[in-house]
């Protein structure tokens, strides 16, 4: 119940900060799998969706961390409440032109509703697998994801966050000749 609650504020605040509830073309579709196209971040799941995933093997294992950390079910739960707050702060006007100033993203406009739920549900996908198979797994499935994702689309979320906090011109200019 506290993951429903958490989803419908997360909705509602989005909704509030001026996000459509799906993508403006009218049509939903589950995956939206090309980054270049305005269907990215609209859809359900589109691959930055793998790096949410990402978030939530760290946010676990950083949570595992803490001087009394929660049990599992809390620690889920925080993951979900984190998770919910980043997306309500990285669609944001401060986040999405802070993306589309210092990244490949020159026409992001942020996230959908619909995407950013996505968004945290796959974090809180990547949090159940990494309580599952351990942190040495986990570190394994992180890298190897981050190494899928930087063939499949030239990002992945060092990369993003890389990017996102101090560019680096001749990354950008790698990221786009994959277009």
């Amino acid at each position: 119940m506290f993951t429903v609650g958490i989803l419908l504020v997360t909705a509602l605040l989005l909704k509030a900060e001026g996000r459509l509830w799906t993508c403006a073309c009218g049509s939903f579709s589950p995956w939206a799998g090309d980054i270049w196209s305005s269907h990215c971040s609209q859809h359900l799941f589109d691959p930055y969706a793998l790096t949410h995933v990402s978030h939530g093997f760290i946010l676990w294992f950083a949570l595992a961390l803490a001087p009394r950390p929660a049990d599992h079910a809390w620690r889920l739960r925080l993951v979900v409440a984190l998770e919910a707050a980043w997306e309500v702060f990285e669609n944001s006007p401060l986040v999405i032109n802070r993306y589309r100033m210092a990244t490949i993203s020159y026409e992001y406009l942020g996230d959908t509703v619909i995407n950013a739920l996505g968004d945290v549900v796959a974090c809180l996908l990547g949090a159940v697998i990494a309580r599952r198979i351990g942190p040495w797994w986990t570190l394994g499935a992180f890298v190897a994801l981050e190494i899928a994702l930087a063939f499949a689309i030239r990002d992945n979320l060092t990369l993003n966050v890389v990017m996102l906090l101090w560019p680096i011109e001749a990354v950008k200019q790698w990221q786009l000749s994959g277009h």
